[in-house]
């Protein structure tokens, strides 16, 4: 499994369209928002730098997963790569758990270049904050990898793209990637993973701690995006 996680990174890392679009597009993003605020705050007193800092990282961790993963995994179903694999004494989950943990490797880079831009901009955090916020976003990444696996399987080749823009969207637009959740559209947006993702973030505000529920939601949703992918991709087997 440590061969194929590491084939899986590499591979990643080598495609330019990841590059373009999950590290230097939510960095332009970063400089085009906190541009339009003027250094301002957004709702709730939040400066607009250390608030888009948070989004935008976690905007572009979350699309290295999900697109990346989930339009990998279609192809090489339709490829036969997958099939290939059934063959060798990889188990399915190994192939399940790989490729989430070879996903969110990736998200790194996405996260560490728009906490450079910030820290330029000066977002001023301790050495334990920017520490503990990169490890909080890395890690919660894992969620956003086990449902672009769970989307990879369940998707035909055909689909996959839409289906992943429309559901990255939605989350994202639920999620206060773009503009703070006011309280009405609040009861909502805890149950979308993005919201929470971001939540994690709130730790490093005056007068904040971890947020506990936050945590738990995200916990609850990779249980259910494992789950899901190991089910489609038992489901995939034996369609096969």
């Amino acid at each position: 499994m440590t061969t194929l996680i590491r084939l899986e990174i590499l591979r990643t890392l080598r495609n330019k369209r990841y590059v373009l679009f999950t590290v230097l597009y939510p960095a332009l993003l970063y400089v085009f928002f906190i541009s339009a605020y003027g250094g301002g705050d957004v709702a709730g007193g939040v400066p607009a730098k250390a608030y888009f800092m948070v989004s935008m990282a976690t905007f572009g961790a979350v699309g290295a997963v999900l697109t990346g993963s989930a339009q990998r995994i279609s192809l090489e179903r339709r490829s036969g790569w997958v099939r290939q694999l059934r063959l060798t004494a990889l188990p399915g989950r190994a192939y399940t758990l790989g490729k989430i943990a070879a996903c969110a490797v990736t998200t790194l880079p996405a996260i560490l270049v728009v906490f450079a831009i910030g820290a330029v901009e000066g977002v001023r955090l301790s050495a334990g904050q920017w520490l503990g916020l990169a490890a909080v976003l890395w890690l919660g990444s894992f969620v956003f990898a086990a449902l672009g696996v769970a989307l990879g399987c369940a998707a035909p080749p055909d689909a996959v793209q839409p289906v992943v823009m429309i559901v990255y969207m939605l989350m994202a637009l639920l999620g206060g990637t773009w503009f703070p959740v006011g309280d009405s559209l609040e009861a909502v947006a805890r149950f979308d993973p993005v919201y929470l993702y971001n939540r994690l973030a709130s730790f490093v505000q005056p007068g904040h701690g971890v947020d506990t529920a936050a945590v738990g939601g995200l916990a609850a949703f990779l249980v259910l995006f494992v789950a899901a992918a190991a089910v489609l991709y038992r489901r995939d087997t034996r369609a096969a």
